[in-house]
């Protein structure tokens, strides 16, 4: 069994700052890609951010310059600082990681999300 833990959500200011973290821990054999996604009230899930194994990154526009995904790899864990923060971030965030649970088998997991709300 694999799990993907988030933390880090919460209420902040516009202009303000969040950390998000995400830790997958269980039967891991290796970890690929890492990202975050998130859903706003009706509206579709979209991609924020993703971090390949190689700690390549890649940035919604909406997003570039004030957020920033980084990966602890020895730690299988995703963060997404968030800087500048503005009403149209509040959403609930997902993390999604491929990890690889046998030897020879790949699977897709979240995490069950964390909100996040900016308003003053």
């Amino acid at each position: 069994q694999v799990q993907l833990v988030e933390s880090g959500g919460g209420l902040v200011q516009p202009g303000g700052s969040l950390r998000l973290s995400c830790a997958a821990s269980g039967r891991i054999f290796g970890v690929g890609a890492m990202g975050w996604y998130r859903q706003a009230p009706g509206k579709q899930r979209e991609l924020v951010a993703t971090v390949t194994a190689g700690s390549v990154t890649d940035y919604a526009d909406s997003v570039k310059g004030r957020f920033t995904i980084s990966r602890d790899n020895a730690k299988n864990t995703v963060f997404l600082q968030m800087n500048s923060l503005k009403p149209e971030d509040t959403a609930d965030y997902y993390c999604n990681v491929a990890i690889q649970y046998n030897s020879n088998t790949w699977g897709d997991y979240w995490g069950r999300g964390t909100q996040v709300t900016v308003s003053s």
